[in-house]
């Protein structure tokens, strides 16, 4: 049965002239065919420039900006789509948009790394932004993969030079193993997760699933799968999320507008 994902980016989509074609293309690729995405990002205007790291590798700013990732999981299911994927590794406010949504709502991160476990047994992010590795391991600890985790690393290559080699992606690719050799002897990983998605888009549509015997994990096209089975899973069983205890527990929707007028 026909499906509609809504797909989110911490990017703003238009600030990237070839990217947001580069993900349908990617998206067609691994979806069935009657499977929509349609692909959304920030709001215009939301960084100063096309790259979000200046703002999101702050905890403060993070936040911020992280909130715009509800009021896109409401728009979702107000607009009628059948699931939210969360396309960003550090899938922002994720346990917040399950609870203030009743589609399935997949996170980025949290996919990858759970899938990584079943590939092998220890592995390794690999990152644009270094500061940004504290949220990354509080993350895996909360998702009670801290002792499969071997590392969470800065990989070296810069996103405006791996934009640049969706033109030339010869050198970056190199670049990319090369760094990916050294987590895995320094770390003994045997799964890598590259991070973010333009790297991990880089690789994926080039072909690079492997270094040596490691497998690369295509975590935005694993994370449509992932939306694409969960909403199999809820037509066919009818399994929703949790809305027991804190966490999950829905808020009255006419508090959380009011709450908003305030933020």
């Amino acid at each position: 049965m026909a499906m509609r994902i809504w797909h989110q980016s911490f990017t703003v989509l238009e600030d990237l002239p070839g990217y947001p074609e580069a993900i349908a293309a990617h998206a067609k690729k691994v979806l069935r065919p009657d499977t929509e995405v349609v692909l959304h990002g920030q709001a215009l205007g939301t960084y100063p420039s096309n790259y979000p790291g200046n703002d999101i590798g702050y905890g403060y700013t993070y936040w911020i900006h992280g909130h715009q990732w509800i009021a896109a999981g409401r728009a979702a299911e107000a607009g009628g789509f059948d699931a939210y994927a969360m396309c960003t590794l550090p899938n922002p406010m994720l346990r917040e948009a399950r609870a203030m949504l009743n589609i399935p709502v997949i996170g980025m991160g949290e996919t990858c790394c759970h899938l990584a476990t079943m590939f092998g047994q220890r592995f390794a992010i690999m990152l644009f932004i270094d500061r940004m590795i504290p949220l990354y391991q509080d993350q895996i600890r909360s998702y009670g993969l801290e002792s499969r985790c071997a590392g969470v690393v800065a990989s070296g290559l810069q996103f405006g030079g791996v934009l640049e080699a969706y033109q030339n992606p010869a050198k970056a690719i190199e670049q990319f193993q090369e760094a990916a050799r050294k987590v895995i002897k320094d770390t003994g990983a045997d799964v890598i997760i590259p991070g973010e998605v333009p790297l991990n888009l880089l690789m994926a549509r080039n072909g690079i699933n492997r270094v040596d015997d490691v497998p690369i994990v295509d975590g935005l096209g694993s994370t449509l799968k992932m939306t694409e089975a969960m909403v199999d899973l809820t037509r066919a069983t009818g399994i929703k999320h949790s809305r027991h205890g804190f966490y999950n527990a829905v808020p009255s929707m006419e508090r959380v507008d009011r709450s908003e007028e305030h933020t």
